[in-house]
């Protein structure tokens, strides 16, 4: 009786699903939303902090976005900024993006990057970069799954299935799939669409790198949650992470980023979006 109790918990005797499954419904789903997800209009709100060892804010952005529907591709306008940085003691205001106030400024180079990389992936329907939680079909290639049983998460039963890849390769590879991530991801047993997701780095940077480079970066990974609309389609809603960076030798900042997707509403396909061509689509 033990035995079948723990079956009925873990799910995998009342569903009659492996992991397997679970995660080929999972990749099939990512497709299906992606197209879904072209058809709506909504804010995107992120918020972007460098802070130094002494826990002083360094650098800090807030960008808003108008997130339009394109065709293959996410389409953002600009519609607020504010930022400041820290200099000898005080705090200066600016007003526009990839904003430089010396030479040689890295806090506004990392932290520009840092909402590209992370947050206006161009190829993603959303912006989240797809290589940091490995559910579509493509990158599942490169992880083993592992179904570790079911609960409820706000108010929705969901398996949870922990991931890690298949073979260690290389934080400094050239491929986008590479398998560097462990974590777990919550999915909805009747829809089969991620709930929450969380990751971090599978791999330390090697010792050679951070001995010749004088680079580490510790406490990498991130987290992002969805929420399923009137609908039916799933939407990941907010997205965030934080790890400390170590470089050069000299210069050591903890990183964070928090980005807020709302306002969802559904665009009329016969109305007509005009993009502006102010380079922060």
């Amino acid at each position: 009786m033990k035995i079948l109790a723990l079956l009925v918990a873990s799910g995998a005797f009342a569903q009659g699903l492996d992991v397997a499954e679970i995660m080929a419904r999972v990749g099939a789903n990512q497709t299906g939303a992606d197209a879904r997800r072209r058809e709506y209009v909504y804010t995107q709100r992120q918020t972007l902090r460098l802070m130094r060892g002494n826990g002083k804010v360094a650098r800090e952005e807030h960008r808003e976005y108008l997130v339009l529907p394109r065709p293959k591709k996410t389409g953002k306008q600009l519609t607020h900024f504010d930022g400041r940085y820290e200099a000898s003691g005080k705090y200066v205001s600016y007003d526009q993006p990839n904003y430089h106030y010396k030479g040689m400024d890295i806090d506004g180079d990392l932290i520009n990057d840092l909402s590209d990389d992370l947050a206006n992936n161009q190829g993603t329907r959303d912006g989240l970069a797809a290589n940091l939680f490995p559910l579509t079909l493509r990158m599942q290639t490169h992880y083993r799954f592992h179904l570790k049983g079911t609960e409820t998460y706000r108010g929705r039963q969901v398996y949870r299935v922990s991931f890690e890849p298949k073979a260690k390769e290389s934080l400094l590879s050239d491929d986008d799939d590479a398998g560097i991530w462990k974590g777990d991801a919550l999915i909805d047993t009747e829809e089969f669409q991620p709930v929450a997701i969380t990751t971090s780095l599978a791999w330390r940077i090697p010792a050679a790198v951070k001995v010749l480079l004088g680079t580490n970066v510790t406490g990498l990974g991130y987290s992002v949650t969805y929420q399923k609309f009137d609908d039916g389609v799933w939407f990941p809603v907010s997205y965030g992470g934080e790890f400390h960076v170590r470089g050069l030798f000299f210069y050591a900042r903890t990183m964070s980023v928090s980005v807020v997707n709302s306002d969802f509403r559904k665009q009329d396909v016969n109305s007509k979006i005009v993009y502006a061509d102010d380079g922060h689509q």
